[in-house]
C-alpha cells in the first residue's frame, strides 16, 4: 500500500529555524550569504537599482528571539536578496539589483521563496517522521527539484 502526498505548507517557525531554511536553501542554488544580521539604525551607503519586495503567504516568523531589524542577506550575479520579518509578523523578502525589471526582481524573488519554503517543509516532514519512528527507504529529487521520499514505518 502506498500513500502520495503533496505538501503546501504552511511557514510558522522562529527566527532560527526560518534562518537554517533560508541559508540551506539559498546555498543549494548559488547565493552567497552576504550578512545574517542588520541592526536597526544601522544606515549602509548603498545605491539601489530596481527593488521587488514580496510578502510570503501563510507565514509567520514567531517573535521568540527575534530582534527587531534582524535580516540575512544573500547575494547572486548583482542581486542582493533580504529576508526579514515584517511589522506583522510575516516573513518578508526584498529583491534588489541592478540591470533587471522590478518583474524580473519579483520572479528572482519567488523563486528563492520556493526554496526556501520546500527546504522548511523537507526538514519538519523529516523531523515529523522521525519523531513518528518512519524510516526512509528511497530518497529522490527530481530535475524540477520534486522530493519523493519513500517511508516505512516502523
Amino acid at each position: 500500500m502506498s500513500t502520495v502526498l503533496v505538501v503546501a505548507p504552511i511557514v510558522i517557525a522562529n527566527w532560527s529555524v526560518i534562518s537554517a531554511a533560508v541559508i540551506a536553501g539559498v546555498g543549494s542554488v548559488g547565493y552567497a550569504v552576504v550578512s545574517g544580521v542588520e541592526t536597526p539604525g544601522r544606515t549602509t551607503n548603498r545605491q539601489v537599482g530596481n527593488r521587488a519586495e514580496i510578502e510570503v503567504e501563510n507565514s509567520e516568523i514567531l517573535a521568540t528571539g527575534v530582534i527587531p531589524g534582524q535580516e540575512i542577506v544573500v547575494q547572486k550575479d548583482g542581486v542582493t536578496v533580504r529576508f526579514s520579518r515584517d511589522r506583522q509578523g510575516a516573513l518578508k523578502v526584498c529583491v534588489e539589483g541592478e540591470g533587471l525589471s522590478k518583474s524580473q526582481l519579483k520572479q528572482v524573488g519567488e523563486d528563492l521563496i520556493g526554496v526556501v519554503t520546500q527546504q522548511y517543509a523537507y526538514h519538519r516532514i523529516m523531523t515529523e517522521m522521525k519523531n513518528q519512528n518512519m524510516t526512509v527507504v528511497h530518497e529522490e529529487v527530481d530535475a524540477d527539484r520534486t522530493v519523493r521520499i519513500r517511508v516505512k514505518n516502523i
